[in-house]
């Protein structure tokens, strides 16, 4: 029904008060025709104007117009609707991780990744839906970019164009039917990978059922397609019954390793093919204490279940070969043709990608890219030496993997920086004096220094105006902005300072190139942080950062003069409470109040040890 008569209709029926909000009010009021009595609202305005109904006696009806981002993002790719021209970019090293872009977005490409400074967040290019809802986090980590020209946004394509008579064909005969299992997540095209090999099969005259469970995209919602492709005419409907795969294609493990999903496994019949790459779910984005579960563990739930798994990381692949992401679960296809297990040809799979008319020689190369992988590496530890590093998939916290000097000369180096020698040489005082309790107890552990090194660091380098300048002037962002959208592309920083927010200012500023020379400014009046003449250090938020530096400083104090192999776990805990002191502004200082409570419940444990 359209948007004006469903009002018309709901008016006649006696509703009180009538609320539209949208993410275009000019579109919805003027595409709908709508009349001055019917009140239209960004959708900014929702939260408000629910609690505004709430108090309007009689039925109410807020209604939101806003087309679905999914299918917002099939449109784009078919050319039915434009692309608009910026892309979001995050810049790590001002960024906290704190999940606030999360909360405001609800969507799943802003997605948390661990870097050499901990947990941080990122925009997932390939799945951004450029709704720029993201924006709205309270963070001034956001930039804008408007791509070159001729630039396609994303990384630059690096594969030679691989011709398929160059790929060995799979070991053994195919067979002659297969029931296979997709699963992936909503809207990154399982179903259509699905519909490919069904058009495929078709083309050589077989016969196919396919049951297609669909989930919400926008929640991340597991997806999955069952096919039984057979010669025979009868094929028996339905989903897979338990044991009764053959061939299991998993684009998201976490779905992958679904008990629901593992039943119809065989040990004696099932090959499996599973990318590893993290996929975060909806509570991962906006909760920063969940990790992603290590992918060993979900590799080997499916690998004893199978009588053959291949591994390997096609969205990583699908960036670096290809430049997007998009094209993974293809490549994922060409794996999985690989293994021998699919009764089609690979000429009918490549006809059924030409007769699908997207992305036609992209796609083309992907599913050969995936052959061409397959085929090099039929195991999953051949797979994974012969797949691209995977740069995000080491935390780098791990403290066995951590050379705990080199973590404290980086920091060292940095907070010289950021203020000066001497500041720089307190933070070098206090983790000495912590590695020294430390090895007192023990000469083999490093924890509590190592927690203490990241965590005090992180205290000390708190993001002020003057370090968010200093950061945004980083030549290493600027560069991989460069690689990704162009040496011509412009970038628009997005703040909100404390100062004007205080005079009433709702809205982040959009600043371009112009801005640079404030930064430098600002970069420059660093070494006036802390002093009489620092005239941001008088907020609220300024003097809390530089009373937490102490606090902590007195907290590693108490538990290194009483440390014992006995509280010395209770003592690591107390040193990592930091990390959870994320975000800015009001973020920043609910998760402070936290910290605290934290604290205090783990120093009673610790005295009581």
């Amino acid at each position: 029904m359209p948007l004006a008569r469903l009002i018309d209709s709901l008016w006649a029926e006696g509703v009180s008060d009538i609320v539209v909000t949208t993410d275009d009010v000019r579109r919805t009021r003027k595409q709908a025709r709508l009349g001055r009595d019917v009140t239209v609202k960004s959708r900014d305005e929702l939260e408000r104007e629910q609690a505004r109904l709430a108090s309007v006696k009689g039925v109410t009806v807020l209604i939101h117009d806003q087309e679905c981002a999914a299918e917002k993002r099939r449109k784009r790719k078919r050319g039915l609707m434009s692309t608009p021209d910026e892309r979001v970019v995050i810049n790590q090293r001002i960024c906290e991780g704190c999940g606030d872009c999360g909360v405001q977005s609800n969507c799943l490409s802003v997605r948390p990744v661990q870097t050499e400074f901990g947990r941080k967040t990122e925009i997932h290019q390939s799945s951004c839906n450029l709704d720029f809802s993201c924006l709205n986090g309270d963070c001034p980590s956001f930039v804008t970019v408007i791509p070159d020209e001729h630039m396609n946004p994303g990384v630059t394509p690096t594969a030679d164009v691989i011709e398929a008579d160059s790929i060995p064909l799979p070991p053994g005969a195919p067979p002659a039917e297969a029931q296979i299992r997709i699963v992936g997540i909503g809207g990154t095209g399982i179903v259509t990978i699905a519909q490919l090999l069904a058009t495929a099969a078709a083309m050589e005259g077989k016969h196919v059922r396919s049951l297609d469970q669909t989930g919400l995209a926008q929640k991340g919602g597991a997806v999955i397609s069952d096919l039984k492709i057979s010669a025979d005419h009868y094929i028996r409907p339905g989903k897979l019954s338990e044991e009764s795969c053959d061939l299991y294609l998993v684009s998201d493990p976490l779905s992958g390793t679904d008990p629901t999903n593992l039943r119809v496994l065989s040990r004696r019949r099932t090959v499996s093919v599973v990318s590893s790459a993290q996929i975060p779910t909806g509570h991962m984005v906006i909760d920063t204490s969940l990790e992603f579960p290590d992918f060993a563990d979900m590799h080997t739930a499916i690998a004893q279940r199978s009588s053959r798994t291949v591994s390997l990381n096609a969205d990583q692949l699908a960036r670096e070969v290809l430049g997007d992401e998009r094209f993974s679960n293809v490549l994922m296809l060409g794996a999985a043709f690989q293994t021998g297990r699919l009764p089609v040809s690979s000429e009918a799979i490549e006809r059924a990608i030409d007769v699908n008319g997207i992305d036609i020689d992209r796609n083309h190369q992907a599913f050969r890219v995936g052959r061409w992988q397959a085929a090099k590496a039929m195991s999953v530890r051949d797979a994974d030496n012969g797949a691209l590093t995977d740069t995000h998939s080491q935390a780098y916290q791990n403290t066995s993997e951590v050379d705990l000097q080199r973590l404290i000369d980086a920091r060292v180096a940095d907070l010289v920086d950021y203020q000066s020698v001497q500041y720089a040489e307190i933070y070098q005082k206090q983790i000495e004096q912590v590695r020294e309790a430390e090895r007192h107890i023990s000469q083999d552990s490093t924890e509590l220094a190592e927690a203490a090194a990241l965590y005090l660091y992180k205290l000390m380098a708190y993001k002020d105006e003057y370090e968010v300048a200093r950061l945004a002037l980083d030549p290493v962002f600027k560069s991989e902005l460069a690689r990704q959208f162009g040496a011509s592309s412009k970038a628009y920083v997005h703040l909100h300072p404390p100062l004007l927010r205080a005079l009433g200012m709702r809205n982040k500023l959009r600043l371009g190139r112009w801005f640079t020379v404030a930064f430098h400014v600002l970069k420059a009046m660093r070494r006036l942080r802390g002093t009489s003449l620092d005239l941001f250090g008088y907020t609220r938020i300024r003097r809390l950062e530089r009373g937490l530096v102490e606090e902590y400083i007195t907290i590693l104090r108490t538990v290194t003069a009483a440390l014992t192999t006995r509280n010395h776990a209770t003592a690591v805990a107390i040193a990592k409470l930091p990390d959870g002191i994320r975000g800015y502004e009001q973020v920043k200082l609910d998760n402070v109040d936290r910290y605290r409570r934290q604290v205090a419940a783990l120093l009673e444990e610790f005295d009581s040890q």
